[in-house]
């Protein structure tokens, strides 16, 4: 089969490979909806995971189902369905300890484009198809569920991260398309005022449609000192990360009031380490939590999400500024995610028939 991947650290490209063998918990996917992530700009460029080798690119994906394991009871072939980012080993003791993202060790969860070929190849492989699968539902459009396979659940991972209550003040840093769903879901979660920062005016434009009350443009000054500034002095009661680099987490300390969460969901894709303010973080005392997590996977996650979707309660369109059709163009849509132009939120690519 066909694939774009990772060929080494700086080097991507197309690949011919054998396909995916299944077990008789698996299935193998036909992808009919795809989409590039900056997780796959940080993985080849950057090398944040390390080398790989001749790796199958991807972890966003709506597909069909090609084949299915002996032992999967509710997936065949023809089935349309939503494929997480994260597909947890379900019998795994992390995932009965509540952490199935990192089943099989810390990260394990994501195998996509990690530890195994990922989504942008002819077919792909799906571990424990049962526990990672959800159905499609006749009545969403396969381009705007693709966003439910990684920034829909990102995104709001970060607003349960931060456990935000109702009538919060909440800063969102970055409002790329896990931000904004950040911002989204810090709204349904019962947020009073959110602050989201960022420039580019098509995310700003949607951060507002999905719930901002304030944009703080960082080229403006400090993120902590205009939002000190919004907040007569106070900070703020919540922070989600998503975005921006290491630095950033000494902004959000400053930003945040004592008794504060910070929810990072920001894949740091390289540096050793990050700074903490010690004065601002209360000499180690100032009851400011940081707490970072890869997103929940699997097929409970995605169904609730694609409820919210088809309830009207949650509309992803707004996400989705650049549609491509035909396989061959996984290419040109990971090189925009790369380049990253102004009018940029989220490139799909449609598998035509």
């Amino acid at each position: 089969m066909k694939g774009f991947a990772m060929l080494g650290i700086g080097k991507a490209g197309w690949i011919e490979k054998a396909p995916p063998a299944i077990g008789p918990l698996d299935a193998l996917v036909r992808p009919i909806a795809i989409a590039p992530c900056t997780s796959d700009i940080h993985t080849v460029w950057e090398g944040a995971l390390g080398e790989r080798h001749d790796m199958i690119l991807g972890h966003e994906a709506v597909g069909e189902v090609v084949e299915t394991g002996a032992l999967v009871k509710d997936f065949r072939k023809g089935d349309r369905v939503i494929v997480p980012a994260i597909t947890p080993d379900w019998n795994a003791l992390e995932s009965q300890g509540g952490y199935a993202m990192h089943s099989g060790g810390m990260l394990a969860g994501w195998k996509f484009s990690n530890f195994k070929d990922g989504v942008f190849g002819e077919v792909f492989h799906v571990n424990d198809a049962d526990g990672n699968l959800a159905r499609l539902p006749d009545r969403l459009d396969p381009a705007a569920a693709c966003m439910l396979s990684d920034m829909v659940p990102t995104g709001f991972h970060g607003a349960e991260l931060a456990d935000i209550q109702f009538g919060d003040t909440v800063l969102v840093i970055g409002i790329g398309p896990v931000g904004l769903m950040a911002v989204a879901g810090a709204a349904l979660r019962g947020a009073a005022r959110i602050l989201a920062v960022g420039s580019r005016p098509a995310c700003v434009s949607a951060a507002k449609a999905y719930g901002a009350t304030d944009i703080i443009n960082y080229k403006d000054g400090p993120i902590c000192e205009q939002t000190l500034q919004l907040t007569g002095g106070r900070g703020v009661d919540r922070v989600i990360v998503a975005g921006g680099g290491n630095e950033t987490f000494a902004a959000a300390v400053k930003a945040i009031r004592p008794g504060g969460i910070i929810g990072n969901v920001n894949y740091l894709g390289e540096g050793e380490s990050i700074s903490i303010p010690r004065a601002e973080w209360g000499c180690g005392m100032g009851h400011k939590t940081l707490a970072g997590g890869l997103m929940p996977g699997g097929r409970l996650r995605m169904e609730k999400l694609a409820a919210l979707m088809e309830t009207g309660r949650l509309d992803t369109a707004p996400l989705i500024t650049h549609v491509f059709h035909g396989f061959e163009k996984i290419e040109k849509a990971l090189m925009l995610m790369k380049e990253k132009p102004a009018d940029l939120i989220k490139p799909v690519v449609l598998i035509d028939n």
